[in-house]
């Protein structure tokens, strides 16, 4: 007959405190092995202190985690962590790229770099830009314009003579006739000289172009100052002996030249400066001009008076003060203004 089991004893409360202190450390190693499987157990047996040690209460020093009431539960459909994969031993090796990937990156990364290249010099490049810009608007117009000058369209179409006094313009701007046609740009100032040569009593001119078709030749005639007897006849000479008409008859408004030494002597270019300074009006009153030195020189009127006029230094102001004179004395015979300060008369 079979000795009967003894009756169990009831737990003491601590014994039941140590229990279920140890079924939540059971619950918490567990939940880890879950979770992140092959991790050490910080809990073994090696640090269990056995019952004949003396220990501190295990709740105070817990916390929250030492209460059975605060243990979490693992939830039954709760998915365990995804392993964190081991590091292989070996690393592994890409496979080698193509010819036509290789292309494909050089390609990219130049067209990269030239992006990059016209970002930072996009300023430079409008600058550049700018310049040359501007270059070919003012090398277009230089060869726009030079075009249209040297073209027919800039041809002379009409010439006009502009100062003559003494000359027929009609008959100077038929000698000029050659220079129809020619673009404005063309016409040749020799030319225009060799023809104007003609007529003596041009002493300069000058070409003014107007656009499109027209040409102006503006002249300034010589000044007559008198006529010479050369025994066949009578010579109109000006200040520097330029002879300007010929006749066989003595021409009217003229005075008569009676110098020493002809047109090439000191006497003449002395009475021929005179002669020049005279205003118009009184020029022509001067019916003989006498010189036998340069400091000399004399005028006879046609009214019979005689002037002594000395040099040619200051002629304006001795011819100035002649008017003056002749216009407050009138009727006098000699009017000295050799000394245009202390003018006499007599």
């Amino acid at each position: 007959m079979r000795r009967p089991s003894p009756i169990p004893r009831s737990s003491t409360p601590a014994e039941e405190q140590e229990l279920s202190v140890a079924d939540e450390f059971a619950q918490r190693r567990s939940l880890r092995e879950r979770l992140i499987p092959g991790t050490p157990d910080p809990l073994t047996t090696e640090d269990v202190v056995s019952d004949d040690s003396e220990t501190l209460p295990i709740a105070p020093y817990l916390g929250t985690w030492g209460r059975a009431d605060s243990a979490v539960p693992l939830a039954a459909d709760a998915t365990p962590a995804r392993p964190v994969p081991e590091p292989s031993e070996t690393p592994s090796r890409r496979e080698p790229l193509s010819p036509r990937d290789l292309w494909k990156a050089t390609r990219a990364r130049r067209k990269t770099l030239r992006a990059e290249i016209r970002r930072f010099t996009q300023r430079s490049r409008r600058r550049r830009l700018t310049g040359i810009a501007i270059t070919a608007a003012v090398l277009l117009v230089i060869v726009g314009s030079v075009g249209a000058a040297y073209s027919p369209l800039f041809a002379v179409q009409k010439i006009t003579v502009a100062g003559v006094q003494s000359l027929d313009a009609s008959v100077v701007e038929l000698a000029l006739a050659d220079q129809l046609g020619t673009p404005l740009a063309l016409v040749s100032s020799e030319a225009v000289k060799e023809s104007l040569s003609a007529f003596p009593m041009i002493e300069t001119y000058t070409l003014e172009a107007h656009p499109p078709n027209d040409l102006t030749v503006r002249v300034v005639e010589r000044t007559p100052v008198g006529m010479l007897d050369n025994g066949a006849g009578y010579t109109v000479v000006d200040a520097a002996g330029v002879a300007l008409l010929t006749s066989a008859q003595r021409p009217d408004g003229f005075a008569m030249l009676e110098i020493e030494g002809g047109v090439e002597s000191p006497a003449f270019a002395a009475a021929g400066k005179v002669m020049r300074t005279l205003p118009a009006a009184l020029r022509a009153q001067v019916e003989v001009v006498t010189a036998s030195t340069p400091n000399d020189v004399r005028l006879r009127l046609f009214s019979g008076a005689e002037i002594a006029w000395g040099s040619g230094e200051d002629s304006a102001l001795k011819a100035h003060v002649l008017e003056l004179t002749m216009a407050t004395s009138p009727g006098f015979a000699l009017y000295d203004v050799s000394s245009p300060e202390a003018v006499v008369v007599g």
